[in-house]
């Protein structure tokens, strides 16, 4: 039993140990080109808040994982088989629930692990800490919690290099052989501006790559997927530390 998974833990051991802090892993479910699952999102993130929290157990911080929720916004994606979508709405219900949830259990402090590109959290946590002004509440995407160019050569943004390399070191056993998968081509906006990061347009995946996959991962290894792995759980787990270690009402220095 690991006492930071709640899905491992019994009601003594729940009811003995005061947390610091809940954490909830959301991510997605979709194609990854052809050699990558549709549950790619939720191994990788899964895997980044059990270590994470691991890690800031071992410095002092009781982190309760909760079960991760597997369905993400995928508006523009609905017409691929498989996917599944939850339109943010829905997302922000589901989370409001969570939440009073959460409160009931008497913790005080929540991080969601955000795995997905297509969610957003923020402005649903601006709602939510209208309706529970007795949390802290924060997100984080792990996928921009350090500098990938320093792993990685190859640019993307979804079954790229990046999570392929990723894969190849969690779930090898789900990763078809590299020269299966497309190359990850993909077309760009026309309107130069809505490729930068300043102006935004939903992306509709069918009409922009052929095969799901944004970036080739052609260059991926399991060695790439585990230093990069490492790299992130531990930007996570201080974070985890920082946020165990804060008072709710004494947040700001």
């Amino acid at each position: 039993m690991k006492p930071f998974l709640l899905s491992e833990n019994n009601l003594r051991s729940i009811t003995d140990t005061e947390f610091d802090l809940a954490l909830l892993p959301w991510g997605a479910t979709e194609a990854h080109n052809l050699h990558l699952p549709y549950g790619t999102d939720n191994y990788e993130t899964g895997a980044f808040a059990e270590k994470a929290a691991a890690m800031a157990w071992e410095q002092g911080t009781k982190c309760l994982v909760l079960p991760a929720i597997p369905y993400g916004v995928n508006t523009g994606q609905q017409d691929i088989p498989g996917t599944i979508n939850l339109y943010p709405s829905t997302q922000s219900v589901i989370l409001h629930d969570i939440l009073e949830s959460v409160s009931n259990a008497g913790i005080r402090k929540f991080l969601i692990l955000n795995g997905h590109g297509g969610n957003d959290f923020r402005q649903m946590l601006r709602e939510a800490g209208r309706d529970h002004p007795e949390l802290f509440l924060a997100s984080a995407n792990w996928f921009q919690a350090v500098d990938k160019t320093r792993y990685f050569e190859l640019a993307g943004d979804h079954a790229d290099e990046m999570e392929t390399s990723l894969m190849l070191y969690l779930r090898s056993d789900l990763v078809q052989p590299l020269e299966q998968a497309g190359d990850g081509r993909h077309r760009s906006f026309r309107a130069a501006s809505l490729n930068e990061n300043w102006a935004w347009s939903e992306r509709m995946w069918t009409r922009v790559t052929r095969d799901t996959g944004i970036g080739n991962p052609e260059k991926a290894n399991a060695v790439k997927g585990e230093d990069y792995y490492n790299a992130v759980c531990e930007k996570l787990a201080g974070l985890i530390s920082e946020l165990g270690r804060m008072k709710v009402d004494d947040a700001y220095v």
